[in-house]
């Protein structure tokens, strides 16, 4: 079975039944005992005790570890000590935030095994464990059947939802707004599909009046709509965009790479879990777990709402089931080979932290927008700065107040540095300055683009920090010039 069909556990046989395990932490009845607390590298040799013993030849006898690589990994210790504090409250800057303790030692304890979920014989366990976590993704959004799988990243999961875009409807073209990721045109170009870019609204939304007006004038194929753009976390129109498929028949792709997770907030505002709400219509999506999932990278999940495409991917591989006459995960995949361990992060994680509205990782997710509203009511309210709408998600977009466009970006990046030198850790992203003008009537727009600061305020954290985030920003502005 793969982990494109409809994801339902294989029923298990009396006989599976017995050669199953204990749940280890369990009695002979399985309920659970107290786990005595130990660190985290203790709980990882614990599992991969129980790991030993029960897997044939893992604990094979190998040299003990050599002075040469302990001096090697200290090394990369050293190396790695270049990177950003990624985990730290006061980084604020791009998409990304440290994978949950137990996705880390779930991977961490299958990669002593490596599976592959290319097929069952490469990945009979993490392969089972891939459609149950991918099943938990797709009733998210409220679908029952379903094809999924994971994907490497978010750039194959939609470069592969619009190869079956095109092998539904082939010769379509590829219809995405001007604030869409640069992906969509990209995997437009390696499919050798047409690419329109469609106008946004002041938001930084797709606008809709101009896609209605493309698709009147006979444009068919595709059409993607991004749920948490990159640069401003912009939620497109998706009820809008539902109504103009009644009418023209267009396949609708929804890459919600980095918003997806946030239809589990309960209290959204209307507008906003109307637009959530809709993505149980939509043909397909792709939702990225290593951003706010938890997941390290690279782990992203394509969802395919119609089961009956699966036929639409085969390419058999005899040798890659010679144990298992079914079809293989392969066999549904653009991929090929495909990390189990990714897998196993993935249901650890949600098992720990279920996909449920109100439960915990929806209340942390909800701790995210609580800080981005807070951060841009601070910057709303203080006059060195220009503010754009409200944020539609956890990303914080502001400049500096200036008269010329040229004077904001240069204000931009001294701002940036100036926060760096203090521990604070921001991003700059650049607009059009046809995005800006409705915005900031008093400035002078002498360049075609304006680099502002940006802020992702992914980790719950942020909201008990935004004091702080608050002191060390307004630090940075009153410092004098070097």
């Amino acid at each position: 079975m793969s982990s494109h069909q409809r994801s339902e556990s294989r029923p298990e046989t009396p006989g599976a039944r017995a050669r199953r395990p204990p749940t280890p932490g369990a009695d002979e009845r399985g309920t659970r005992r107290p786990h005595p607390g130990c660190d985290e590298l203790q709980l990882l040799r614990d599992a991969q005790a129980t790991l030993a013993r029960l897997v044939p030849g893992l604990t094979e006898p190998a040299a003990p570890p050599g002075p040469e690589e302990h001096e090697i990994l200290q090394e990369v210790a050293a190396r790695l000590f270049d990177c950003a504090p990624y985990a730290h409250p006061l980084y604020a800057g791009q998409m990304m935030k440290p994978p949950h303790r137990v996705a880390r030692l779930a991977a961490a304890l299958a990669m002593w095994l490596n599976p592959n979920n290319h097929s069952a014989e490469g990945g009979r366990a993490s392969g089972l464990m891939e459609q149950e976590a991918v099943a938990e993704l797709a009733a998210m959004f409220g679908w029952e059947a379903h094809l999924g799988h994971l994907c490497s990243g978010g750039t194959v999961a939609n470069l592969e939802a619009l190869w079956i875009a095109d092998r539904t409807r082939p010769g379509g073209a590829v219809i995405a707004s001007e604030q869409a990721h640069y992906t969509h045109r990209r995997a437009s170009e390696l499919l050798k599909l047409d690419f329109h870019s469609v106008a946004v609204d002041r938001r930084g939304c797709m606008d809709v009046s101009a896609l209605r007006r493309l698709l009147a004038s006979g444009c068919q194929g595709t059409v993607v709509a991004t749920l948490g753009s990159t640069a401003l976390g912009a939620l497109d129109p998706l009820p809008e965009i539902l109504a103009l498929r009644e009418r023209y028949d267009f396949r609708l792709h929804v890459d919600a790479a980095y918003g997806g997770y946030f239809s589990l907030v309960a209290d959204l505002a209307p507008r906003t879990r109307a637009i959530f709400a809709a993505l149980a219509q939509v043909d397909s999506l792709v939702v990225d777990p290593h951003k706010h999932g938890l997941q390290p990278y690279g782990c992203s999940c394509l969802l395919l709402r119609d089961p009956s495409l699966a036929p639409l991917y085969r390419h058999p591989a005899p040798y890659a089931h010679a144990t298992d006459p079914a079809p293989h995960p392969g066999e549904f995949t653009l991929e090929c080979s495909r990390s189990g361990a990714t897998a196993v992060a993935l249901w650890a994680t949600q098992r720990l932290l279920p996909l449920t509205r109100g439960g915990r990782f929806s209340l942390a997710l909800a701790e995210s927008l609580r800080a981005a509203g807070a951060l841009d009511a601070r910057l709303r309210a203080d006059e060195r700065f220009l503010t754009l709408d409200e944020p539609q998600l956890d990303i914080v977009v502001w400049a500096p107040r200036a008269t010329l466009a040229s004077e904001i970006s240069t204000a931009s990046r001294t701002l940036l540095q100036r926060a760096l030198a203090r521990g604070l850790h921001l991003s700059l992203v650049d607009l059009p300055a046809g995005l800006l003008r409705a915005h900031w009537p008093q400035v002078e727009f002498d360049a075609r683009h304006v680099t502002c600061l940006r802020s992702c305020l992914v980790k719950p954290e942020h909201a008990r920090w935004l004091e702080r985030i608050w002191a060390t920003l307004d630090a940075a502005w009153r410092a004098p010039l070097a």
